[in-house]
């Protein structure tokens, strides 16, 4: 297997990629996107995830992120991805005003009755492909990334502008929705 989309140092910041099964828009929904956030302050408070910058599309995510000292990254993904699959399958299952339920939920069963590894249902992709940030250069490619997707998107003109994402904190030095240990 190769080692090119393998986190080796967890200190260092890797750009990471988490993508919904099928690309389905699964996180068009605020209270979805809700539960990411959520999940990784918790993170950020209890298991070491240090957050660099994010940003919360409607059919995945890119983050910039590290472990403090003596945590694993890739455990800490893991575990992240473990619970928000959970939640967001039960949040979209448990809501009544989800008219996509019913082809949300036959997607994900048959993405998990597709995959050894899992118990039913699949929310994201198996992968994640983390780069690592390992100089200037890179780091100012991916963050321009990240923060032009909505953009990109053609959900707003200014990346500062979209609520899920870290560009307000870069652009304008304003706190967003999550701690950021800012790059650059």
């Amino acid at each position: 297997m190769s080692d090119r989309y393998k986190v080796h140092e967890s200190w260092m910041p890797h750009f990471i990629t988490t993508t919904v099964v099928g690309w389905a828009d699964a996180l068009s929904r605020e209270a979805y996107k809700d539960i990411i956030i959520d999940s990784l302050k918790y993170c950020q408070e209890n298991k070491g995830l240090i957050v660099h910058a994010w940003v919360i599309m409607s059919n995945h995510l890119h983050l910039i992120v590290s472990a403090t000292d003596g945590k694993q990254l890739p455990d800490i993904v893991r575990d992240f991805k473990k619970f928000t699959s959970r939640s967001l399958i039960n949040a979209i299952d448990q809501n009544p005003q989800e008219s996509r339920k019913e082809w949300l939920m036959n997607m994900f069963r048959f993405a998990g009755g597709n995959n050894n590894a899992n118990e039913g249902h699949q929310f994201w992709q198996q992968d994640y492909h983390p780069i690592e940030l390992s100089n200037e250069y890179l780091t100012r490619q991916r963050l321009n990334y990240l923060h032009e997707n909505p953009v990109r998107a053609g959900i707003v003109w200014e990346p500062q502008h979209y609520k899920y994402s870290s560009a307000d904190d870069y652009y304008n030095n304003k706190p967003g929705l999550l701690k950021l240990e800012m790059l650059l």
